[in-house]
């Protein structure tokens, strides 16, 4: 029997410059079981032979850090989405898929789309806001109470309004789909001999690194967390290194980062949204033939089903991002404890922060995106959207809805 050589950085490599990057990835995608050499190598062999027609319409995407590996810990869809755009157009519609931070990073995938350099991209709304600031918009603290209401709110024709179209107007982007989780604080080894954090008073005076997003400044500092703007590719340098507490960001985020062997305590402070979404140059939208076009939004709809499916799945049987999780889940491997809140613990953090119960300091903010969207008094509306369905509705009982269509 021959031998199977383990896949390796290297040999990765070496697939790749012969098959091309995207095929490989999506063949290494596809494959359930151990990577090896001579597997990639085939399976990419007939990937490529598959993709190799010629193109209608070809596209960039820039995935930011993801890879076949870690989305398959996140379940975001890109690669997902990406496979199942050539499937359906039988190959007119060609994409690169370049992830692992190669053409573009968290922080600047919107503004290389901007400018043109790549076509789709891939990162979370809140380290794109940086540049595209009316992403903020998602980003008031409470305003979702639960990963169903994410979902629903992005289902919803009313999101078209208050979201999508000043996407369009401001920033030239096509929003296509995003995974919904909710953000807390993932703490470094500090804790890993303190009791299970139960109260948010526990965490006040950490310091905490805080992404792009203008808006969860506010929720942090005004939970006296310290806020520290770091860079994601450097969050993991900067916990290992004990230059921060904690990080604020998502568990499965803190999963596919590998950031568990640094962590001790993931807390589900749940304070602001965390959507790694899939969003398009508006421009490059609209020079596709409307067939494509369609296509596109379609598959977008498919792949909003896609992580609402396939992410909650993961969370419990990856990440393991409840409060025991199972022996094989990357939380427990990692000895890293999921502190969850009490409702009575979450409630008296939303007074603490919450546009609902400190007004005054998301005054500014709240006026600029109520101009930006052109008079809609969006957090009022998106939070209303929010409570449309029970506050405890699990994500599964949510209906996917055509948010494009009438």
């Amino acid at each position: 029997m021959a031998k199977s050589t383990p896949l390796d950085r290297r040999g990765f490599m070496k697939i790749a410059s012969t098959y091309g990057l995207t095929s490989t990835v999506m063949a290494a995608a596809g494959i359930v079981g151990p990577l090896t050499l001579e597997g990639v190598g085939k399976a990419a062999a007939q990937t490529a032979a598959a993709r190799s027609g010629p193109a209608e319409v070809s596209l960039k995407f820039g995935a930011a850090g993801f890879t076949e590996a870690n989305l398959k810990i996140q379940e975001s869809g890109q690669l997902w989405f990406t496979q199942e755009m050539e499937k359906r157009s039988n190959g007119a519609v060609k994409i690169d898929f370049i992830g692992a931070n190669a053409i573009c990073n968290q922080g600047d995938c919107v503004k290389k789309a901007q400018q043109g350099i790549v076509d789709l991209y891939s990162a979370s709304t809140q380290n794109s806001a940086g540049s595209a600031p009316y992403y903020n918009v998602l980003d008031f603290a409470y305003m979702f109470p639960s990963r169903a209401a994410m979902h629903h709110f992005f289902y919803s024709h009313k999101s078209e309004k208050l979201f999508r179209e000043p996407m369009r107007k401001l920033h030239q982007v096509q929003f296509l789909y995003t995974h919904c989780e909710q953000r807390g604080l993932m703490m470094g080894k500090k804790y890993a001999d303190r009791p299970l954090v139960t109260s948010v008073d526990q965490l006040a005076g950490t310091k905490n690194r805080v992404t792009g997003t203008q808006l969860g400044r506010i929720a942090m500092t005004l939970l006296k967390l310290n806020p520290v703007p770091i860079a994601w590719e450097e969050t993991l340098d900067g916990l290992k290194q004990g230059l921060i507490d904690g990080a604020e960001t998502w568990m499965g985020a803190a999963a596919y980062a590998n950031m568990a062997p640094v962590l001790s305590q993931a807390v589900d402070l749940r304070f602001f949204a965390g959507t790694e979404h899939t969003a398009m140059n508006l421009k490059a939208f609209e020079k596709m033939p409307a067939k494509w076009q369609d296509l596109m939004m379609e598959v977008a709809f498919d792949a909003q089903q896609y992580t609402q499916r396939e992410q909650e799945r993961a969370l419990v049987e990856i990440v393991g991002a409840v409060p025991n999780p199972g022996p094989n889940t990357i939380f427990a491997k990692g000895n890293v404890r999921v502190a969850t809140l009490s409702d009575a613990e979450l409630k008296k953090a939303e007074q603490m922060c919450s546009p609902e119960f400190q007004p005054k300091p998301w005054e500014e903010w709240r006026e600029r995106l109520n101009k930006m969207s052109g008079g809609s008094d969006v957090y009022k509306e998106i939070y209303a959207i929010a409570r449309e369905i029970p506050v405890n509705a699990p994500v599964s009982s949510v209906k996917p809805n055509r948010w494009w269509k009438a």
